[in-house]
């Protein structure tokens, strides 16, 4: 872990590293947009997993609605994954020893995991591309109960940086 460590204070006490967390203004503009990518991709993920569950948008087939979302989805995480290097790299000696750091990016795998396994298999799938059923297949189903349930608890984990 010392190793770990190491790196992190060298990134924080970098020039690049030095400035953002020195700055009056990086951090707050950094983390507010940090904040707006993730209620985009976070918020939309929620509508296509709720659909996926059959709880909401019944009528429209998921599919469609994926395929729409999908696109402002990926934006929203590339700019929280930008920005949250960022907000590391600021913050990183704090960061890396935080309990809550680890619990973030296991859960953060395996969000990413559910999404690669319902995105590459289970959407390709014809029993859910024809699907146009409110009740989707039950893979489909618990790949949107995961999802929901992951991304909230990174969240909640992302949240706990700045408690624990």
């Amino acid at each position: 872990m010392s190793i770990l460590v190491e790196l992190a204070q060298g990134l924080q006490s970098s020039g690049f590293g030095t400035a953002l967390a020195e700055s009056r203004y990086a951090f707050p503009v950094i983390e507010g947009i940090h904040l707006i990518g993730l209620s985009v991709s976070v918020g939309l993920i929620f509508f296509i997993d709720l659909r996926l569950v059959g709880v909401i948008f019944r009528q429209v087939p998921a599919h469609t609605l994926l395929r729409s979302l999908l696109p402002i989805v990926l934006w929203g995480f590339t700019v929280i994954f930008l920005t949250g290097v960022l907000l590391f790299i600021s913050e990183a000696d704090t960061i890396i020893v935080n309990p809550a750091f680890p619990v973030k990016l296991v859960l953060l795998f395996l969000g990413g995991l559910n999404a690669l396994y319902f995105e590459f298999k289970l959407s390709r799938e014809p029993e859910f591309q024809k699907n146009t059923a409110a009740i989707l297949p039950a893979k489909a189903r618990y790949s949107g109960l995961a999802s929901l349930v992951l991304w909230t608890l990174v969240i909640i984990a992302g949240r706990l940086l700045a408690y624990l």
